[in-house]
């Protein structure tokens, strides 16, 4: 009996290029990826109206979505109007209470709103701020994948996230997540399939465990 493809849908993180999953690669006989890059929202809208927009984007009936960090969080939102075979999130949270306390306090005190965006855009070299190896490499890494600075777009994404109001999450959903998150450190995180040594960024540096587990992940009708 021949396995049916799986049509699946992959939303970087905040202010992530789609080439954050250049090295994700799941076997082509029975999956079929495709990348969801951001769209610059409008002003006042809404997560619903953002959400709707990222769903047309979206193809396939009984899709699979997968979203890292910020982009986790829109996953579940476009979830709510697809009918979607699984959602994953990488590196996010499932609900305002995974938010860590930081995030809380901005979002009580509205400090987000103070953020510098627009510095963002005018830095053209990140490696220039950098010093050291280490640093020059890292530096070289978010210069190349965190490609999205329109200011418009950074200042509603901050504020949706940090003020996501979520309580529970959807059904058919899988939480992948790193135990050294400092993004959404794992502590404040419940019920996830737990990355030895992942970071925030384990998409980029650890895409080696994702094409080894995420196919049984997706194809597990337990989750």
């Amino acid at each position: 009996m021949l396995q049916e493809v799986s049509h699946v849908y992959f939303v970087p993180g905040m202010a992530a290029d789609v080439s954050i999953f250049e090295n994700i690669r799941l076997p082509e006989d029975h999956f079929s990826t495709y990348m969801v890059p951001w769209k610059i929202p409008n002003k006042k809208e809404s997560m619903g109206e953002y959400a709707k927009r990222m769903c047309l984007e979206i193809k396939h009936d009984n899709a699979v979505l997968v979203g890292v960090s910020f982009g986790g969080v829109v996953v579940q939102e476009m979830s709510k109007y697809l009918n979607v075979k699984k959602v994953i999130i990488i590196s996010s949270v499932k609900s305002k209470h995974e938010l860590p306390r930081r995030m809380k306090l901005a979002r009580k005190t509205k400090l987000y709103k103070l953020l510098p965006t627009s510095l963002v855009s005018k830095i053209d070299n990140w490696e220039k701020l950098a010093f050291g190896e280490f640093a020059k490499k890292r530096a070289a890494m978010y210069q190349k994948y965190l490609s999205v600075n329109d200011k418009t777009y950074l200042d509603w994404a901050i504020e949706k996230m940090v003020c996501w109001d979520q309580e529970k999450c959807p059904n058919r959903l899988v939480h992948i997540h790193g135990d050294r998150d400092i993004v959404f450190p794992i502590s404040n995180i419940k019920n996830c399939i737990t990355v030895d040594k992942g970071t925030h960024v384990m998409i980029v540096n650890r895409a080696r465990w994702f094409n080894k587990n995420l196919p049984e992940i997706i194809n597990d009708n337990l989750h």
